[in-house]
């Protein structure tokens, strides 16, 4: 009996990521901002404040208020999406607050809003984990405290094997076997998980090495994120 090695399209090993890059301070106007590409994926983030939070009755004496808003442009996928808000963008917009929000000292703002604006000009999935660390560096950029940087990648399962960083055609074309499974997550440089999520089915074990596959890829993000702040002084 041979035993059927597991191939991805891509060529890449289970535990491979895409190649990755990031840069920091692309847009002037903006107090902080920042780009992050992962394979065809690409996020651009910028950042306002903070700034006094407008109606009145949304401050928070005890706080300032973190808001991102996350966009796919039109033009980021081959078949063009309407522009505007959506139920898709709306929900991926609080799980980045969700994640970011844990190692930012906003308690030093009250009554502030922080408005972060994330816009993913091209797509080939891990869309919102590209926005999570384009977020991330350009808050740091734009000089908001933080505890700890977080830096985000998905794992996820590919038939039976468990792998890392899924592109949009592991994502939402393979169907071979039992299908996909993809979990995004995001750690703080010292390895604490501030966001998890499971699109599809996954035993209790496969999770446990999903995890572990994406806690140790987080740690090379988190260098290239450190790398592109330090190359313009801005790493807070």
């Amino acid at each position: 009996m041979t035993t059927k090695i597991f191939k991805r399209k891509s060529g890449r090993k289970p535990e491979e990521m895409r190649p990755i890059s990031a840069k920091v301070g692309i847009i002037p106007n903006a107090d902080g901002s920042a780009m992050y590409q992962s394979g065809e994926t690409i996020a651009i983030a910028a950042v306002y404040g903070p700034k006094k939070m407008h109606p009145q009755h949304m401050q928070d004496p005890g706080k300032g208020v973190l808001r991102c808003t996350y966009s796919m442009l039109s033009f980021s996928v081959t078949d063009r999406i309407r522009p505007g808000p959506n139920r898709r963008s709306t929900e991926i917009s609080k799980i980045i607050e969700w994640a970011i929000e844990p190692v930012l000292m906003i308690d030093k703002f009250p009554n502030t809003v922080i408005d972060v604006h994330i816009n993913i000009i091209q797509a080939d999935a891990g869309t919102r984990c590209a926005a999570i660390n384009a977020a991330a560096m350009a808050l740091a950029s734009a000089g908001i405290p933080m505890k700890n940087m977080v830096s985000s990648i998905a794992a996820g399962k590919l038939d039976k094997t468990v792998v890392l960083d899924l592109d949009k055609y592991e994502d939402s074309e393979f169907e071979e076997g039992e299908g996909s499974t993809d979990i995004p997550m995001t750690f703080t440089d010292d390895g604490k998980l501030t966001h998890i999520q499971i699109d599809g089915n996954i035993t209790k074990e496969q999770l446990k090495e999903a995890i572990e596959m994406a806690k140790k890829a987080s740690k090379k993000i988190y260098e290239v994120q450190k790398k592109a702040l330090k190359d313009t002084g801005e790493e807070k």
